[in-house]
């Protein structure tokens, strides 16, 4: 798509094509194409017009009913904020006293709308014509045009100190090449976008969730937000709107683990129960605090499952119920197995070079029992432990 054709799009004409195009969903794509041509519609529209159906569907998992007036790019789609994470975000951008942002690099407009839902006037920037083009669209197709300014510009040339705060969403994928890792090789750069605070220093910085705790700007907080499980995002808060140094937050629920990020677990033996720490906790650090929160201890010191010798309830891990720790060995895993009568097993792992799917053809499993297994390091051991089913709802496979 490009910027005529999403104009095109918005016209009554295109609204026409957008309706027809939602009526033959589902079908092979070339017979809906043609559906569309049969009644008019100029094969770049329709195709331009499917396109944006599908992609509503798709996004429907991350903006809810609002996907279903918005516009799309598969890449902008994949990059955008969750609402659930952004409607947090401006949330408490609001609590502080936020009342104007400059949205730098804002993509299709996810943070710069969720941030205009309570209340901010917002400044939104992108340097893509299409995708500046697309955020105004979204803005004005959720009846947000008037707190949300955007214009195609480069974020380095943002009079930023004339905003109560800057949020900066760094492009972290470049044309061609997939994902970028190096800071420096974001855009804008990573000089620039670390300097933000000094400017502003009511500044967040949205990163990918591996970002190294060392490129942190001193006294600010970092944030790392899971949801349903999944990983999705760390943000840096800096200034007045840092208030932890370290913080895992679990969406949707919103229930939040702070701490320093330095401390140290203790260290024993396995446990009655093993706990799984969220993501979200473990990539901030935050394992000895979460073990602390449950009265438990880690059996390796590397290695962030968490043991207890009575169950505790947590939002933080997945439980589960331990009933056998045995060296590894493949022989005598396939043998308990079979004498568990285990034909349905959920594999996990943390400090194990084992495929997971292999170790399940190895292990020939039959039997109507169902188990949890748990391939790890004890004291610095290939370690097996046999578990019975998560106590979950939810359930991570390795």
């Amino acid at each position: 798509m490009n910027p005529e054709l999403l104009a095109r799009l918005r016209t009554p004409e295109g609204v026409t094509a957008l309706a027809a195009a939602e009526a033959v969903t589902g079908r092979d794509p070339l017979v809906a194409a043609s559906a569309l041509r049969s009644r008019g519609v100029a094969p770049d529209l329709a195709a331009a017009a499917l396109t944006q159906i599908e992609l509503r569907r798709r996004a429907a998992a991350k903006f809810g009913t609002a996907a279903a007036t918005m516009f799309f790019t598969r890449a902008g789609l994949e990059q955008a904020t969750r609402a659930a994470v952004a409607d947090r975000r401006a949330a408490r951008l609001a609590a502080a006293g936020i009342r104007t942002l400059a949205d730098l690099g804002c993509g299709l407009g996810a943070d710069a709308l969720a941030a205009a839902r309570a209340g901010i006037l917002v400044y939104a920037v992108e340097s893509d014509p299409l995708t500046a083009a697309i955020a105004a669209a979204n803005a004005a197709a959720t009846g947000l045009a008037d707190a949300v300014r955007v214009e195609c510009a480069d974020a380095t040339t943002v009079r930023v100190e004339d905003y109560d705060a800057v949020f900066a969403d760094p492009a972290r994928r470049r044309s061609g090449r997939g994902r970028v890792f190096d800071p420096r090789a974001y855009s804008p750069p990573w000089d620039f976008v670390a300097g933000l605070a000094r400017r502003v220093p009511h500044t967040v910085l949205k990163l990918a969730p591996g970002i190294d705790h060392s490129l942190l700007p001193p006294g600010a907080e970092g944030e790392w937000v899971s949801v349903g499980g999944d990983l999705v995002e760390a943000a840096f808060w800096c200034g007045p709107l840092a208030s932890a140094p370290r913080r895992a937050t679990l969406l949707p629920g919103g229930a939040e683990l702070t701490g320093t990020g330095t401390v140290a677990a203790p260290v024993s033996t396995v446990g009655a129960f093993l706990y799984d720490p969220d993501p979200a906790v473990v990539r901030a650090h935050l394992v000895a605090e979460f073990a602390a929160a449950v009265g438990g201890r880690l059996a390796d010191p590397e290695i962030a499952y968490v043991y207890t010798d009575r169950p505790a309830d947590t939002p933080f891990g997945r439980r589960l119920p331990v009933t056998d720790v045995l060296p590894f060995s493949l022989k005598r895993l396939r043998a308990l197995l079979r004498e568990r009568g285990v034909g349905r097993l959920e594999i996990r792992k943390r400090g194990s070079a084992l495929e997971p799917e292999r170790l399940r053809r190895e292990l020939r499993l039959s039997g109507p029992a169902a188990a949890s297994l748990v391939l790890t390091r004890v004291a610095g051991e290939p370690t097996a432990l046999l578990c019975r089913p998560s106590e979950d709802k939810a359930a991570c496979v390795g």
